[in-house]
Order: C-alpha cells, then sequence, then structure tokens
C-alpha cells in the first residue's frame, strides 16, 4: 500500500521516531500501525543489542526522599554522550522511572525495570524504545533503595554524582546540615566502605600487596614486609573508610567523631554513592 507522508508524521507523533524510520517501518508493516510501533521497538532493541559494549558515562542521577525521610531513593539514568544526557525525552524517561521507583517501592534494579509506567509499558521497554530513537546505548546504572531513621540525601552540581546517607540514634536532632556536610564529603573523597569490616577481602589483599610492593622498592628487608604492609593498610582504612577518615571541614577530627559531637548514639547504618563517568 503507498504510505503518506501524513501517515509517517502519524507514526512520528506516537513515537518520536525519525521520519525516515518511521516510514520504513510502515512500509515493512504495510501500512498497519501497530506492527509499525512493534518494528521500531525491535529496532530499538537490535540499537540496545549492537551497542551493548559501548560505555555510558554521561547520563543523569536523580534522589528522591520520603516526607518523613525514613527513605531513600537513587537512580541513574546512563547514556553514551552528554548531548543525549540534555534531550528531553531522556530527562523525562529519568524522571517518570524515580517516579515508577517511589510509587512501586521496587526493591532490586530487576523490579524496577519490570514495573509500568503511565501507558502501562514496562521502565525496561522505554528504555529499549529511546535507544532505538536516538541511537546510542542507555540503561539503568543504578538503583538504590534505603531505609533508616533519617535519610540525607545530596545531588553534585552536574547531577552527575547522587548520594544517600542513612543515620540511626537520631533522637530527635537535626542531622540535615551535618548530612550535607557528610554526604559532600563522600561525594568527595570516595570511601570504599563505611568502616573496616566492610572492606571486602580482595580489595584488603591488594592493598597488602601494593604495600608490600612499596617497601620493597624501598630497599625494606624482606621479612619487615608484612609488618610495613599491615601498617600501610591502617593508612589505607584511614583514608578509604568513612567513619575514620578525617572531616574535610575539620581535620582535627574524624567522621565517627564528627557524628560523637553532634549526638551521642548517632550513627551512619550504611551510605550509597553514585557516579556517571
Amino acid at each position: 500500500m503507498s504510505i503518506t507522508a501524513a501517515d509517517v508524521n502519524k507514526l512520528r507523533q506516537m513515537t518520536g521516531a525519525g521520519m525516515m524510520d518511521c516510514k520504513k517501518a510502515l512500509t515493512e508493516a504495510d501500512g498497519d500501525f501497530e506492527a509499525a510501533i512493534d518494528i521500531l521497538r525491535k529496532a530499538g532493541q537490535k540499537v540496545a543489542a549492537k551497542r551493548a559494549e559501548n560505555a555510558t558515562n554521561e547520563g543523569v542521577v536523580l534522589v528522591a526522599l520520603s516526607a518523613d525521610h525514613s527513605n531513600g531513593k537513587l537512580i541513574a539514568l546512563a547514556c553514551e554522550t552528554e548531548p543525549v544526557s540534555k534531550v528531553a525525552d531522556f530527562n523525562n524517561l529519568a524522571q517518570s522511572i524515580l517516579e515508577a521507583a517511589v510509587k512501586s517501592h521496587a526493591p532490586s534494579a530487576s523490579a524496577l525495570l519490570a514495573e509500568p509506567l503511565s501507558d502501562g509499558r514496562s521502565v525496561e521497554g522505554h528504555i529499549i524504545e529511546l535507544t532505538g530513537k536516538i541511537g546510542e546505548k542507555i540503561t539503568l546504572a543504578a538503583y538504590e533503595n534505603i531505609d533508616a531513621e533519617k535519610v540525607v540525601s545530596y545531588i553534585h552540581s552536574n547531577n552527575k554524582i547522587g548520594v544517600l546517607v542513612a543515620f540511626e540514634g537520631v533522637e530527635g536532632t537535626d542531622v540535615t546540615e551535618v548530612g550535607k556536610d557528610i554526604a559532600m564529603q563522600i561525594t568527595a573523597m570516595k570511601p570504599v566502605a563505611l568502616d573496616k569490616d566492610g572492606v571486602d577481602a580482595e580489595t584488603i589483599q591488594r592493598e597488602i600487596e601494593i604495600g608490600k610492593d612499596q617497601a620493597r622498592q624501598e630497599g625494606k628487608p624482606e621479612a619487615m614486609l608484612e609488618k610495613i604492609a599491615v601498617g600501610k593498610l591502617e593508612k589505607f582504612y584511614r583514608e578509604s573508610t568513612l567513619l575514620n577518615q578525617q572531616f574535610v571541614k575539620d581535620s582535627s577530627i574524624n567522621i565517627r567523631q564528627l557524628l560523637e559531637q553532634t549526638q551521642k548514639g548517632l550513627t551512619i547504618s550504611t551510605f550509597k554513592r553514585v557516579a556517571l563517568a
């Protein structure tokens, strides 16, 4: 059948896909709009598969807190290039995904991908469709969902780094200001864990081997290498675990001491830092 410019424009309005893509899909579907939409979605899947190995270092990070700040959710929608991260459709989808997370209280990223958006189609389906429309890889790079007595959030000015910090033992204390300070510290100092016991065995072993190698290069005796490496590991803990890090605003105390000064018994149960880079 003959495909008119009006048909192509109608499909474009329905899907947001490019004019040539719409014409090709309608031609292949013999003018059947529903079939053409399926073809465009399948094209999106093909684009996603073709670009599966591409790096997605751009995008947006968004957070939402419950009214009482006892829950925090964070999503990162990633793409390949900065211009795409500025596109309205991309940002609208990111906001819709965050709203779906808030509504569903999805326990995991895979669960969130299965959640329906306003038109009934899944988050994953929308991501695939937008991948086909834009022509580069788009992915839900991160989803965090934490509960605590009080959750504080922070989004860095470039919208590519987001942090959630979960506080316990608040006892009526307003932790907003100290929470923001700690969230900003997490953004800048990139702690690998909350405390020493949260550092994984692989990281510890790697740091010990690095310490041994440094000592060996300094000419230290082989018998002393293990002891020296353990000493360097303590330095690593001070620099790379949140509670043991020096407070950026006051280097005379660490974060554990800052919490104690703010409110006796105040603790951080967990934190989440997500960065697109």
